[in-house]
């Protein structure tokens, strides 16, 4: 807790008088300052925060109501109390006009001794319990803010390990945990809201033998090259994510129509086709990889759960493969077995 000691301000235009305000307030546990006038008052009011200002009222340059007033219109100084010392102004209006000016009190001349030292402890108490709740207002706001900051950190950690453990830690798409869930999200939808969709498996026709040639780093190199490809092609509302390896799946939302979505399919196959210039370990080779695509479209029917779609996508993926791969394939869920599977040649 703060221990300086408050400071407190005597006005008086005479001498005597501050030397007796000296001696008998020697001992109140304040530093004492003087002023013989008021610009004299006003000056070290503008140095110092005092705790009470002890102004003597008949002043020959400026008086103690115009000193008073000009404290208390002060924005810097406006809280500070103001006690007048006065031998005149007794009366009622004039009592009025000071506390109209800002005093809080008034001490008549001659003053008694034990009066004054009565009002200067009071007041001098008023001010160091002041601030201590300044003090302790202080601390609380500065435990607040840590309290804040530390459920932001904490926040933050949160929304990375949900994070993390919803998304490929390689390539950044979401894993195959976030994917069914994002497919279950789809199927809710489609149901309630007639909205078809598509979804879609590829995994990258002989991404063993680049792993092979290159290394294990080059293919980490190829698939974060590929995955950040695939997210600059997909919808708002559509989902790419990495199941494992070279495997990935997709969820294509607002496709009722097999040659709108064999289409979406081939756009997006053509251009993960593209060639990718690629850094690893300190070398630059460009790569070109096929890709098969497979899917398989909602049509409508309430039993066809996120299982039977996915296992739906991946046997036209592997249909695509055996008919020559770097090709898009669909199988037809709706068609009676054995299923119905189509495909695109590149």
């Amino acid at each position: 807790m703060n221990t300086v000691k408050p400071k407190l301000l005597v006005v008086d235009d005479l001498t005597a008088n501050l030397v007796a305000m000296r001696h008998l307030l020697a001992d109140c546990g304040a530093e004492i300052f003087e002023a013989s006038s008021g610009n004299q008052a006003l000056a070290l009011c503008l140095d110092h925060q005092f705790a009470l200002v002890l102004l003597d009222v008949n002043m020959p340059d400026m008086d103690g109501f115009e000193v008073a007033q000009w404290i208390n219109e002060s924005e810097q100084l406006g809280e500070t109390p103001i006690i007048f010392l006065t031998a005149a102004y007794g009366d009622d209006p004039n009592r009025i006009k000071g506390y109209r000016m800002g005093a809080i009190d008034y001490i008549a001349k001659p003053i008694n001794d034990i009066v004054l030292q009565s009002k200067v402890r009071v007041f001098l108490e008023l001010y160091h319990a002041r601030q201590q709740l300044q003090q302790v207002l202080r601390d609380l706001a500065e435990r607040n803010q840590q309290l804040l900051d530390e459920i932001s950190v904490r926040k933050r950690i949160e929304a990375q390990v949900r994070y993390e453990a919803s998304h490929d830690s390689l390539t950044g798409l979401p894993n195959r945990s976030c994917f069914f869930e994002r497919l279950q999200q789809a199927l809710v939808t489609a149901i309630h809201q007639d909205r078809g969709f598509a979804v879609v498996c590829f995994d990258l026709d002989g991404f063993k033998s680049i792993n092979d040639e290159f290394g294990h780093a080059a293919g980490d190199a190829l698939l974060r090259a590929l995955a950040s490809r695939l997210q600059g092609l997909m919808g708002t509302d559509d989902t790419a994510a990495r199941l494992g390896g070279d495997e990935f799946a997709l969820v294509l939302r607002d496709f009722n129509q097999t040659d709108a979505a064999m289409e979406r399919c081939e756009f997006l196959r053509e251009h993960l086709t593209e060639p990718y210039p690629i850094h690893y370990d300190g070398q630059s080779v460009t790569m070109q990889i096929g890709v098969s695509f497979g899917f398989t479209l909602w049509h409508h029917a309430p039993e066809q759960g996120p299982d039977q779609m996915i296992r739906g996508a991946d046997k036209a993926m592997y249909d695509a493969k055996r008919s020559g791969k770097n090709r898009s394939a669909i199988v037809n869920l709706a068609a009676p077995a054995p299923l119905d599977t189509a495909a695109t040649q590149a």
